[in-house]
């Protein structure tokens, strides 16, 4: 089964030229879907990744993706 990871384009606290290459390396297998999440109010505060049914936020992208390390199948 592959990971099914999103993230938000509108997003503050992460960047996609960063965070999508790193999320790839990861989750080679991942579908990565990118746009609007309707997760307006955490998006503004913090950076997120929904993966695999669950949201995982964290205060800086990197934190964030040592977050979901733990969700990738």
């Amino acid at each position: 089964m592959t990971n099914d990871i999103r993230i938000c384009d509108k997003c503050k606290h992460i960047r996609l030229k960063t965070i999508v290459p790193k999320l790839e390396k990861m989750a080679p297998d991942a579908e990565i879907k990118i746009g609007c999440k309707s997760y307006c109010g955490p998006c503004s505060r913090f950076a997120f990744i929904y993966i695999n049914g669950r949201y995982v936020t964290g205060k800086t992208e990197e934190e964030a993706l040592e977050k979901v390390r733990k969700y990738v199948k």
